[in-house]
């Protein structure tokens, strides 16, 4: 049985392509979210959005929401709103950054290989994980006062954040991994 992985569908020739494409947009993305959570920074928020997606309790979410005001509350709008772009770029983008290193490693690293496979489908169910606890968060600055929707944003936001530094690792540890094999086979 072969290890199937999330970009089957897109020839070999154009993954590179897509890759570069995709990484530049979420990039770009991810630096639209950090001028729009700037303002999230406060005393009771000091990671900004961050702190919301933690801070799993109805209490200190108030707490957090209530520190940021009517302004910041609306760029709080405006961030998970752009997140929901930046959850399927930095999804795609980091999964076919795995695809691509598994690619390589398919004849030299069967461990590399299947972890590459795993990374690539775990960052698609980070980005999942990411649009759920975005629900939540929303319903929290809408005013909900069930302590429900801060233990589902905290309970997404832990295993979303492992997932993609995991995936992370992989990519950059599989580049010098990868690298230095060539180096070593001159």
């Amino acid at each position: 049985m072969s290890l199937r992985h999330p970009f089957e569908w897109l020839p070999l020739s154009d993954r590179k392509r897509a890759l570069l494409g995709v990484f530049v947009f979420t990039v770009l993305v991810g630096a639209g979210l950090q001028v729009i959570g700037q303002p999230l920074k406060t005393e009771d928020s000091p990671k900004g959005i961050v702190s919301f997606q933690l801070a799993g309790e109805i209490a200190r979410s108030n707490a957090i929401v209530a520190s940021w005001g009517p302004e910041g509350r609306v760029n709080a709008g405006l961030n998970l709103g752009l997140d929901y772009l930046f959850l399927v770029s930095y999804g795609i983008c980091l999964s076919l950054a795995c695809v691509l290193l598994t690619t390589r490693f398919s004849e030299r690293n069967t461990v590399m290989f299947r972890l590459g496979i795993f990374f690539a489908w775990a960052t698609i169910g980070a980005a999942l994980l990411d649009a759920m606890e975005n629900y939540a968060l929303i319903r929290i600055l809408l005013g909900t006062q069930l302590d429900l929707w801060p233990l589902v944003a905290r309970w997404c936001a832990i295993p979303k954040f492992l997932i993609l530094i995991s995936g992370l690792t992989y990519v950059v540890l599989g580049y010098f991994f990868l690298r230095v094999m060539t180096i070593r086979n001159r």
